[in-house]
């Protein structure tokens, strides 16, 4: 038997290997032992960041301060901490087995026909993808059009179209080799971009009447919930870190990092143990680190509203949340303050859309293999069909975003769908940890009983927003 590899930079592994879904032992490595040497592993979280930090932390997050200020502040950190377990366990899962998340969906009973429920409800979630996303790159284009308006009016059809147009095909350029190294890297540095935006835009109304104190964050960490408040406080749960979609996704950039490949398939032996558990520790300090960067965010995008826009009882809704801020900050900071806040709001959203391209083609993709349009283990055509997925996405969307003003009927059917899809990552996540990963690999009953907790949280939220929908 071969002696493994040494942990090597993380660009040399991933464009060496020829299939990444393939975990044969061809690329067994040792995996790193000291903080630093994890640090150069990280990754997957900063493409989960990517996706979470958008239209939910930019225009729900900023709403929901502005409803109810600060008394709410303390539940942005409650509500990511403890979905971010889910995300965790399901790496695990991912990292121990060698398999993305469709492909363990697929075996939680019961079964309808020859596929799992939860098969059955991602094709569904469809449906979802389309409407979401056509709002957040209509968003972006809204943005980049105040700005920089095409014709006359900056939010006419013509001027806000192109802008749609403009960022799809941008999309697609970025995505048309499909390499999982540049998905990376383009999540990273817009990543850090957009969250030092949203800090600094939270320290530049410093200086005016809209500062806010170290009080006013203490009062947020109060631990309260205001009479009439409680159904702000089950939509901000909801709403903020990481969703069904993204803790999904997360088991395809983990896979396509390396981290299963590395830890070679699963056999007996104690070097197998060690390797694995070498590896999710990279893996649970990636999905920690990006934890805190999109809280950092989602915080910030709180406060603005709390303390911009809570004490002048403005509650803006969708994009009116950007017009409303820049008008703020063009009020007391100057023209440049305006023009700042619309640069990284619509960064802050194209971002999103950069990341949910490939992340969202890859479970359109497994899906559509899952129901038989082609074999997932044939490399040529799994990436013949991201590929084309990842083309016609942004496309589908725009035009959807742009045409469409108000699907109202798919609007709610894709928040009941999100709903159940969430509840249903959260079972499934419970049931393959328990069921398919392996006991040698999991860390105690500390990390169970986290798991246990988020699940129910996650599932109770969902069942109640669920019966808010109907």
């Amino acid at each position: 038997m071969s002696t493994p590899k040494q942990a090597t930079t993380p660009t040399t592994t991933t464009e060496t290997r020829v299939d990444p879904y393939l975990v044969d032992g061809s690329a067994v490595q040792e995996p790193p032992t000291t903080w630093r040497g994890r640090l150069r592993f990280l990754g997957p979280g900063m493409i989960t960041s990517a996706a979470v930090v958008g239209s939910g932390e930019l225009l729900t997050a900023t709403t929901l301060g502005a409803q109810v200020g600060f008394m709410l502040f303390w539940l942005v950190f409650v509500s990511t901490f403890l979905k971010v377990w889910v995300q965790v366990e399901l790496g695990r899962w991912s990292i121990s087995t060698g398999k993305v998340a469709l492909q363990g969906y697929d075996d939680v009973p019961p079964r309808l026909g020859r596929r799992g429920w939860m098969a059955w409800l991602v094709l569904l979630m469809f449906v979802q993808f389309l409407t979401s996303q056509a709002g957040v790159i209509s968003a972006a284009a809204f943005a980049f059009s105040s700005l920089f308006p095409i014709g006359p009016e900056p939010y006419s059809l013509l001027s806000i179209g192109t802008w749609v147009l403009i960022l799809a095909l941008i999309a697609i350029a970025i995505h048309a080799a499909n390499k999982y190294a540049v998905v990376e890297k383009v999540s990273t540095v817009l990543v850090l971009l957009v969250t030092l935006f949203a800090v600094a835009m939270v320290f530049v109304i410093q200086g005016t009447e809209f500062a806010w104190t170290g009080g006013d964050i203490v009062d947020g960490f109060r631990f309260q919930i205001a009479l009439g408040a409680m159904g702000i406080a089950l939509s901000m749960f909801g709403l903020t870190g990481v969703g069904a979609g993204e803790i999904t996704a997360y088991t395809y950039w983990c896979v396509e990092k390396g981290y299963a490949a590395w830890t070679g398939p699963r056999d007996d032996s104690d070097s197998w143990v060690a390797r694995a558990r070498g590896w999710i520790s990279v893996m649970k300090l990636d999905a920690w680190v990006s934890w805190i960067v999109y809280t950092v965010s989602t915080a910030a995008f709180y406060l603005l509203g709390a303390a911009v826009l809570h004490p002048q009882d403005l509650v803006p809704k969708g994009n009116d949340v950007m017009t409303t801020l820049s008008s703020v900050y063009d009020m007391t900071v100057g023209s440049w303050g305006a023009v700042v806040f619309l640069l990284g709001a619509g960064l802050a959203l194209f971002k999103t859309i950069l990341a949910n391209v490939p992340s969202l083609g890859r479970q359109i993709g497994n899906t559509l293999a899952l129901f038989g349009a082609f074999d997932w283990h044939d490399a040529v055509k799994r990436d013949r069909w991201m590929r084309g997925i990842m083309i016609a996405l942004p496309l589908i969307w725009g035009a959807f975003g742009t045409i469409v003003s108000s699907p109202l009927p798919l609007v709610v059917l894709a928040g009941v769908l999100n709903a159940i899809f969430l509840i249903g990552v959260a079972i499934a996540t419970v049931h393959l940890g328990h069921t398919q990963t392996d006991v040698r690999v999991k860390d105690g009953k500390l990390t169970t009983a986290m798991l246990v907790i988020s699940a129910i949280s996650i599932t109770f939220v969902g069942v109640v927003g669920l019966i808010n929908s109907f």
